[in-house]
C-alpha cells in the first residue's frame, strides 16, 4: 500500500534515470537515497527503447535488475509510460506521427514531446507498449504508482499535423452535426469563410496578416484539451487493467489548453506539478514580475494546482540550477532555498515532494539542469540540505492530509481562460487582474483558493464569504444562476470589467451588456474603453476611498435595484459610474467597472474585511507569505520569508513551533529563507 498522500505522511522522493548510469552505481545511488531520507523514485518516463528497441521486439532485463535492486532495499518506485518520447525507430518509419508547426512543418527526432495525440498509429503503439509494460512490470512489490506521460502539453500545447485535422473535424461533426450550424456559430459569413463541405476544415494555418477566425480557434483549443485528455485517459484505462490495489495513477506537469480538472477526474488519482521557483529568474514571462514576489509567485501556480486535485504531489522540485545548453540560465539555489520551496509546496498543501533529480546529467539537452547531487555526485551543500529537509519533516508530520484553509476565492473557468489565449483585449485585462489580485491577497496575507466554475457543486461555493470572477466574457444561462444561488445564500461576490460580452463561441452578443449578468448586478454599461495611454492615472472614489483603475473602464450606470457606490474621478470619464452593488437574498454583488490594479484589489479585500484574516494570533510583514492547513480541530500557521534577510513576526497568543515542539509568543525572528510552523 503507498504511503503517498494516505493521510499519514509526508514523503520525500526523486527522479532517477538508471539508463543515464553505468549498472554499478545503481545500487549504491539506491542506498544513498535511502539513507538521506529519499523513500521514493520516478524512472523510465523517458525510456521507450529500454523495453522495445525495436518494433514489436520487447526486452525486459534492464528494468528487471534495476527494479530487483529496488525490492531487496525497500525503495518505492513510481514507474513512467514512455511516450514523451517516442523512439527514432518510430517516428522514422511513421513521420505521420509527429506534430507540426502553423506552417505545417514537422518536428523531427531528437527532442522530446514531439509527437500528436491523434495520429492513430501513435495511438496503437502508445497503448501497446503501455499494456506490455503494465503487464510484466505492475505486480512488482516496489512499483507503488504509475505516471502517465511527461508533461502533457509542455514544449507545444498547439498541435497542426494532418492527423489533427482530420481528428478536428470528427470533433466538429460531432459538435455540430452540419455544416450550417457550424458556419452560423463560427460567424464565417465574415470575411466569406463559410464552409461547404466538412474537408475544406483544417485546424488553423497560416494566413496573410496572422489573422485567423476566432471562433474556430476557441473551438480548436477546446480539441485540443480533448485530444490530450483521450490520450491520457486511453492510458489510464489500461493501467487499471494491471496495477496492484492501493497503487494510483498520476501524471505531472500543469499546462496550457488542457482542462486539467476534467482531465483528473477522469483518468487520475491525483495530479502532480512540477515546480520550479526559479524559472522566476531567467523566464522572460516573470520579468515584470517585482522583485519581493519573484519565486513567491510560484504559490500562485500551487493554487492553481490545489483546485485541480485536493490531494496533490509534486513530482519534480527545484533542487538545483535551471538550464538547457539551448536556453535558460538560472543560478543554483541559495543555502536555505531547496527548503524555503519545498515548504512552500508543502504549505499549499503538498504531502509528497520529490526533487529533480538525483543526478545531474552530464549528457544531452539538459546537462545544466542541476539535481542533488552534481556530476561528480559529491557530497555538496544540497545534500545536506536535503537531510535537513528530511529531519525537519520528520517532526511534522502530524501536517499529513490537513487541508489549506482560505475563505476568499477567485472563480475562473476554462471556456474563459481559452478565449483569453487567443483575445487580446480580453487577455490583457485577465492577466492583469489575475495578478493584482494574487499580489494584493499575498501582501494582506489573505489565504487564497482558485475555484473552477465549471468544475464546482453550488454547495462547495458557500464555503467562502468572498469570490471574485474578474472578467468572465463568456457567459452562460446556467453560470449565471450558480453565480446568483451563491450570493442569494449570503457570499459576496465581486465582478470585473468586460463581463458576460460573449456566447460560448466567442461570439459577441447584442444585449445591453453586461449581458447575462445585467439582472444579477443590477448594472448597465452604455460606453467602455481601453484606458488611453496619455490619460495618466485613471481614480476611481468609492465612497470615499480612492481606487487606481487598470487597463479598461466600463462606465457602468445603476437600474432598479442597483446602488452606485463608486464614480470616476478623472479622464473624460469623470463623473461616470464605476462600481454598482445589488443586494440579492442574504448577499451582495459589485460590478467593478475596471481591471484590477494592486492597490484596488487591496482595497476590496479590506472593505471586506478578508485582508488579514488571522492578525487576532499573528502579525506577519508583507516581505513573508502567510499560508493556513487545517484539519479542522488544529491549525498550521506557515509563515515563509523569502527574502535573505530576517523577518520578525508577532506572535500574539501562545503557539507551538512544529520544529522544536517549543511553546512561542511575542517576538519571534525568522531567518532568511527559513519557514516557521505554528500549531494554534
Amino acid at each position: 500500500m503507498s504511503t503517498i498522500l494516505d493521510g499519514k505522511h509526508l514523503v520525500l522522493g526523486t527522479c532517477y534515470y538508471p539508463e543515464h548510469w553505468p549498472e554499478t552505481m545503481w545500487e549504491p545511488d539506491i542506498l544513498r537515497m535511502l539513507e538521506n531520507g529519499i523513500e521514493v523514485i520516478r524512472i523510465a518516463e523517458f525510456a521507450w527503447s529500454k523495453t522495445e528497441p525495436e518494433e514489436g521486439r520487447f526486452t525486459f532485463d534492464f528494468f528487471d535488475r534495476f527494479l530487483d535492486l529496488c525490492d531487496q532495499h525497500g525503495m518505492k518506485v513510481i514507474f513512467g509510460t514512455p511516450t514523451a518520447t517516442p523512439p527514432a525507430w518510430l517516428t522514422e518509419k511513421y513521420p505521420e506521427v509527429l506534430n507540426a508547426d502553423l506552417e505545417g512543418t514537422l518536428y523531427r527526432h531528437g527532442a522530446r514531446r514531439h509527437y500528436n495525440y491523434n495520429s492513430l498509429v501513435y495511438q496503437t503503439l502508445s497503448a501497446r507498449i503501455v499494456r506490455v509494460l503494465a503487464e510484466h512490470y505492475a505486480g512488482r512489490k516496489c512499483i507503488i504508482g504509475w505516471q502517465i506521460d511527461n508533461e502533457l502539453n509542455c514544449e507545444r500545447e498547439w498541435f497542426y499535423s494532418e492527423a489533427d485535422s482530420a481528428a478536428f473535424r470528427l470533433y466538429l461533426k460531432k459538435q455540430y452535426e452540419t455544416l450550417d450550424r457550424l458556419n452560423d456559430a463560427w460567424g464565417t459569413v465574415f470575411w466569406n469563410q463559410t464552409y461547404t463541405a466538412w474537408d475544406e476544415i483544417h485546424v488553423p494555418r497560416k494566413t496573410i496578416s496572422d489573422s485567423t477566425n476566432p471562433h474556430e480557434v476557441l473551438d480548436y483549443i477546446r480539441f485540443i484539451s480533448v485530444s490530450a485528455r483521450q490520450f491520457c485517459k486511453m492510458q489510464s484505462d489500461i493501467l487499471r487493467e494491471y496495477i496492484k490495489p492501493g497503487d494510483f495513477i498520476t501524471t505531472n506537469g500543469m499546462f496550457a489548453n488542457l482542462d486539467n480538472h476534467q482531465m483528473t477526474a477522469e483518468s487520475l488519482d491525483f495530479y502532480t506539478y512540477d515546480s520550479y521557483p526559479n524559472f522566476a529568474y531567467c523566464l522572460d514571462a516573470y520579468r515584470d514580475v517585482p522583485e519581493d514576489l519573484k519565486d513567491r509567485r510560484w504559490s500562485r501556480n500551487l493554487t492553481e494546482v490545489r483546485s485541480i486535485s485536493r490531494r496533490f504531489g509534486i513530482m519534480e522540485q527545484q533542487s538545483g540550477a535551471n538550464g538547457w545548453n539551448t536556453r535558460m540560465e538560472a543560478p543554483t539555489p541559495r543555502p536555505g532555498q531547496m527548503m524555503l520551496w519545498t515548504m512552500q509546496s508543502i504549505a499549499h498543501g503538498a504531502d509528497y515532494v520529490s526533487y529533480f533529480r538525483w543526478r545531474t546529467s552530464t549528457i544531452g539537452t539538459e546537462i545544466y539542469w542541476h539535481g542533488i547531487l552534481d556530476y561528480s555526485g559529491r557530497e555538496n551543500r544540497r545534500i545536506a540540505e536535503l537531510r535537513q529537509i528530511h529531519a525537519t519533516l520528520s517532526r511534522m508530520q502530524e501536517l499529513a492530509g490537513t487541508r489549506y484553509e482560505a475563505k476568499v476565492g477567485i472563480l475562473k473557468d476554462y471556456d474563459n481562460i481559452f478565449d483569453a489565449r487567443l483575445d487580446k483585449w480580453h487577455g490583457r485585462i485577465d492577466w492583469a487582474s489575475e495578478t493584482a489580485l494574487f499580489n494584493a491577497a499575498q501582501k494582506t496575507h489573505t489565504p487564497l483558493d482558485y475555484i473552477y466554475l465549471d468544475h464546482i457543486q453550488p454547495e462547495e461555493m458557500a464555503d467562502y464569504s468572498l469570490l471574485f470572477y474578474p472578467h468572465p466574457a463568456l457567459m452562460t444561462k446556467e453560470r449565471a444562476e450558480l453565480l446568483r444561488s451563491y450570493v442569494e445564500q449570503g457570499g459576496t461576490l465581486v465582478l470585473g470589467c468586460r463581463s458576460a460580452y460573449k456566447d460560448m463561441n466567442g461570439r459577441c452578443v447584442m444585449d445591453k451588456l453586461p449581458g447575462l449578468l445585467s439582472d444579477l448586478t443590477q448594472a448597465d454599461i452604455p460606453e467602455y474603453s481601453f484606458i488611453a495611454p496619455d490619460a495618466g492615472k485613471v481614480t476611481i472614489d468609492w465612497n470615499g476611498t480612492c481606487l487606481e483603475a487598470s487597463v479598461f473602464s466600463d462606465l457602468v450606470d445603476a437600474v432598479g435595484t442597483g446602488k452606485l457606490e463608486g464614480i470616476y474621478t478623472s479622464d473624460y470619464y469623470a463623473g461616470s459610474g464605476a462600481l454598482v452593488s445589488n443586494q440579492v437574498g442574504k448577499g451582495k454583488v459589485y460590478y467593478y467597472g475596471s481591471a484590477f490594479s494592486e492597490q484596488a484589489a487591496r482595497v476590496f479585500l479590506e472593505k471586506f474585511g478578508a485582508a488579514e484574516p488571522y492578525s487576532d494570533c499573528i502579525k506577519v510583514p508583507e516581505s513573508c507569505e502567510l499560508a493556513v492547513r487545517s484539519n479542522g480541530q488544529s491549525r498550521y500557521l506557515f509563515i515563509l520569508n523569502y527574502l535573505s534577510t530576517p523577518a520578525v513576526v508577532q506572535i500574539c497568543q501562545p503557539m507551538v513551533d512544529l520544529n522544536t515542539g517549543e511553546t512561542v509568543s511575542g517576538s519571534f525572528e525568522i531567518p532568511g529563507y527559513c519557514t516557521l510552523v505554528l500549531k494554534v
